[in-house]
């Protein structure tokens, strides 16, 4: 598991560190400069000809000490001080004067000469407000340079928790990050200007994050051997759960069948897939393993019984929105005890009938992709685009229902719980299918065990490392849904030949 902080949290940890573990500011700095320079140099970059350009805070006296150990390993270096003497801190200061008592050249612009590399230490995770004036003008000529572009902690310009760019940003190749990547820069167009982020250990205790509900986390494939549902060699069907899957009205037999065969590849004992009447001969075809049962119009009692008869429940996908599907949704939420994950059209019906969260007795998985989740809300794209995480947390605060925002990085919340941003995943996964994937995974790793919460997560980050397996082998453009679950087997038996128990 991985931390992703925002700015003041690192400056948390960093205050922490410096005065309840006593380890002082300046050896931070220190830590930090070593480390920037270790990186660039494992990462192959030219640094025989180097421009360092500095701000006046902590962030600044990062790069000046960078620079002092790249002139003490014999490269040229100029250094660029974009700050102001009167806002210098302590530590920027020390370095600064260092950097001018050993003999290398300090500017205040930027030389017109030739560099094999640029690095940015102008600001750091603190930025809040606009770039502009000089500024601007300072981070634009230094994006315009015909060298390799590095990143101090995080790119000038970029905030640390929303990935925005704040007038105007450095555009990296390489982000050596102090401690833990930024928020800022897994998000879009903080992840694009950040281009490839290296986290690394400096010392600053960041302990405490386990504990702070306001932190995001991700996870790591090292994480996976330990997050799946235990199997028990003295076991059967019945030891893994059931699922009922009310999906796919009529010619959407399609996201019956991937969404049902997902649960069972991810552990589900039996699979029942509930569906209108004329995907009956399709589906026993294409997955013989699931019980297939079919309606004509809404038989209530028939609906009862089979939620009576489930360990978890799946509806919405290729649901429809038809008056049928409607009553089966309503009915499902008023007579299920047992955990729902709702997706696709499921969601879109819910969002006529929201009052129905409040009245339920099951526990409720929500996956709404953008769009979906503008009609949960009542609000427009642009306004969920702009802030995505506070209108989650509002939601996820008024309705007591695990929600995974779906899009370029998944984001899954529920009021009391640390949020998990996935990022992990790629672009090949754009394609019809995909959310019924996740839909059935979630299903079958409840019916494995797992509470609603750590599905929802485990489901997000493995139905994405699928999609990774799949890009590696597809290519971006040629990966299906079905080739998602493929990826998704060949994760779980990697990560089940590496879990020791």
């Amino acid at each position: 598991m991985r931390d992703l902080p925002e700015g003041k949290w690192m400056q948390k940890a960093d205050a922490h560190t410096i005065q309840e573990i006593g380890i002082p500011s300046v050896v931070l700095m220190e830590h930090a400069a070593q480390k920037t320079v270790e990186v660039m140099e494992q990462e192959g970059i030219d640094c025989s000809c180097v421009l360092v350009v500095c701000g006046s805070g902590n962030n600044g006296g990062d790069g000046f000490a960078a620079a002092r150990l790249f002139a003490w390993e014999g490269k040229r270096v100029h250094v660029v001080f974009g700050g102001k003497e009167s806002s210098l801190s302590p530590e920027c200061r020390l370095q600064k004067q260092i950097v001018e008592n050993l003999g290398i050249p300090v500017f205040y612009d930027i030389p017109d000469e030739s560099y094999t590399v640029v690095v940015d230490a102008v600001f750091g995770v603190g930025l809040s407000r606009e770039v502009s004036g000089g500024n601007a003008a300072l981070l634009k000529k230094m994006n315009g340079l015909s060298c390799t572009k590095v990143a101090v902690d995080i790119p000038s310009g970029i905030c640390s928790a929303t990935g925005k760019v704040l007038g105007c940003a450095f555009c990296a190749d390489l982000t050596v990050a102090f401690q833990c990547e930024k928020l800022g820069t897994v998000f879009s167009p903080g992840r694009e200007y950040a281009g490839k982020v290296r986290a690394v250990d400096i010392g600053i205790d960041t302990a405490f994050y386990q504990e702070c509900k306001e932190i995001c986390f991700t996870l790591e494939k090292k994480d996976l051997p330990a997050l799946l549902p235990a199997r028990k060699e003295n076991s059967h069907k019945g030891t893994y759960g059931k699922v009922l899957m009310v999906t796919g009205s009529r010619g959407m037999a399609g996201a019956a069948y991937l969404s049902a065969k997902a649960a069972y590849i991810c552990g589900a004992g039996l699979v029942q897939i509930y569906t209108e009447e004329s995907n009956r001969a399709i589906l026993q075809q294409l997955l013989p393993e699931a019980v297939i049962s079919v309606y004509g119009q809404y038989d209530p009692e028939r609906l009862k019984t089979l939620l009576e008869w489930a360990d978890v429940v799946c509806i919405g996908c290729g649901l429809g929105r038809n008056e049928v599907s409607e009553k089966l949704l309503e009915g499902t939420l008023q007579n299920a005890h047992a955990p729902c994950v709702i997706d696709a059209d499921g969601i879109n019906l819910l969002a006529r009938h929201l009052e129905l969260l409040d009245k339920t007795s099951a526990s409720v998985i929500l996956t709404p992709h953008m769009r979906e989740m503008t009609r949960l809300l009542g609000c427009s794209m642009e306004e969920l685009q702009e802030h995505r995480f506070e209108r989650l947390m509002e939601f996820s605060d008024r309705y007591p229902a695990v929600c995974a925002l779906k899009d370029a990085r998944t984001i899954v919340a529920q009021r009391g719980k640390r949020t998990f941003v996935n990022t992990a995943g790629n672009q090949a996964m754009a394609k019809a299918g995909s959310g019924d994937v996740l839909a059935g995974v979630a299903a079958g790793l409840l019916a494995g065990g797992k509470d609603p919460y750590d599905s929802t997560v485990l489901g997000v980050y493995l139905h994405a490392c699928g999609g990774d397996a799949a890009r590696q082998k597809y290519g971006s453009y040629s990966v299906l849904a079905q080739d998602l679950i493929e990826g998704i087997q060949a994760c779980l038996k990697e990560a089940e030949e590496q879990n020791p128990s």
